[in-house]
């Protein structure tokens, strides 16, 4: 198991810039790059930045030793992956991996000139593609994602086995396409998981092996995808390096990973402003931020989920429970006209009054690469420190204005 994860006393809502502002630790990224690394010598396998989840150019140069390379799921993602990856990084270039639903020709030109593999959804597209890929002039490793229909994740939106998926060819439409369905195709990728531990990998794994291992005699090697939650504090590493270097010795295959959240939990923050606080006479006390669960950090509302706040209590008991002597009870809310743009229900040890900055945490993955300018709500800025240097070594690496909600709107 790894160790027990705990924030360093750092003063993350100290710096003199206007809020909000998304914060990455810089320190906490590096303690995340270490266990990848160790993951990666003990299991022998390959572990890719997955892009999706974290596309923060402005640390990259803390994740890029660490990891073979990125997996990527559209041609502005292989661009800056092709940027910071590789040309930034002449002496040891990592590859660049490419996965989507669907390609058109124009993506796949330009594809075939970034991309050291491509991930095709179907058969019928590696069909249509295949005349490109081949006359790229370059060794383009192709793979073929497949859908095992088996998954543990509980929530619909992103499970990518229900009977609705669009996503890879299923067993019996592998054995329909005939004895030469895999000529051209160098590996399998699969993805089921979503923050989940390794024993779901191997509960997952025993299903792809019992229906595709007929197949991996054609194959190099295997993509185990993502959702691997491996930096997670009690996630078992010792597990999951059992697992990949079973299948390896057993299969003789290539195993490769690509998560993105687990590079980068536990490492960001949002640091955002008290406006407002509404007495309310029907209940809890409301404070208004001035940031947004909805642009900023959508998955709060998608998962759902309530994320920590530095210094509060997450209320986890029925809104009409007795408060906790000493304590203070807010619903924290955004500045947004939606009336669902609620971050969640909070207990504080001190009252909140307007200009108090709160920290909310774990905001790293999925934020600033999902976010949006909703409202006309102001876009965070990027920041970055490094709690283990004396001064923190403060980075502010963009800040937006209205030219940046203009010029995205036509």
């Amino acid at each position: 198991m790894n160790p027990i994860f705990q924030y360093p006393c750092f003063n993350y809502a100290g710096l003199n810039t206007p809020t909000p502002y998304y914060i990455v630790d810089r320190a906490l990224l590096r303690r995340n790059m270490r266990i990848i690394k160790d993951v990666q010598e003990r299991s022998g396998c390959k572990i890719l930045l997955a892009m999706k989840a974290f596309s923060t150019w402005g640390v990259f140069d803390e994740i890029v030793p660490y990891v073979a390379g990125v997996a990527t799921s559209s041609v502005n993602e292989a661009l800056l992956g092709q940027e910071h990856f590789k040309l930034n990084n002449k002496t040891d270039p990592k590859t660049i991996h490419v996965y989507s639903p669907a390609y058109s020709m124009e993506e796949m030109i330009t594809l075939c000139k970034i991309a050291d593999h491509i991930v095709f959804n179907s058969l019928a597209q590696w069909k249509m593609f295949r005349g490109v890929v081949e006359n790229a002039g370059r060794k383009i490793e192709i793979g073929l994602r497949i859908n095992p229909e088996y998954s543990e994740v509980s929530q619909e939106i992103y499970n990518p086995c229900t009977t609705r998926s669009r996503f890879g060819v299923r067993l019996e439409g592998l054995m329909d396409a005939g004895s030469n369905a895999l000529d051209g195709i160098d590996g399998f990728h699969f993805h089921t998981m979503c923050q989940q531990g390794s024993d779901v990998l191997q509960r997952t794994l025993e299903v792809v092996c019992e229906r595709f291992e007929k197949y991996f005699d054609q194959i190099k090697w295997i993509n185990f995808g993502g959702g691997h939650h491996i930096t997670r504090m009690g996630y078992d590493i010792n597990r999951l390096c059992r697992i990949i270097t079973a299948f390896r010795e057993k299969y003789g295959l290539d195993v490769i990973l690509e998560p993105g959240e687990t590079h980068v939990i536990h490492t960001g923050f949002l640091v955002s402003t008290v406006l407002d606080v509404i007495e309310n006479p029907n209940g809890i006390d409301v404070v208004i931020l001035d940031t947004s669960a909805a642009a900023h950090m959508p998955d709060i509302l998608e998962m759902p989920y309530t994320p920590e706040i530095l210094g509060a209590r997450r209320n986890v008991e029925d809104c009409d429970a007795p408060l906790e002597e000493g304590r203070f009870k807010y619903i924290i809310g955004s500045k947004t006209c939606l009336s669902g743009d609620i971050i969640g229900e909070y207990m504080f040890p001190m009252p909140l009054k307007i200009g108090d900055r709160l920290t909310l945490e774990d905001m790293s993955q999925y934020t600033t690469c999902k976010n949006t300018t909703f409202n006309g709500i102001q876009l965070p800025s990027i920041v970055s420190c490094d709690s283990e240097t004396e001064d923190g070594s403060f980075c502010v690496h963009r800040q937006f204005g209205y030219e940046d909600f203009r010029n995205r709107l036509s």
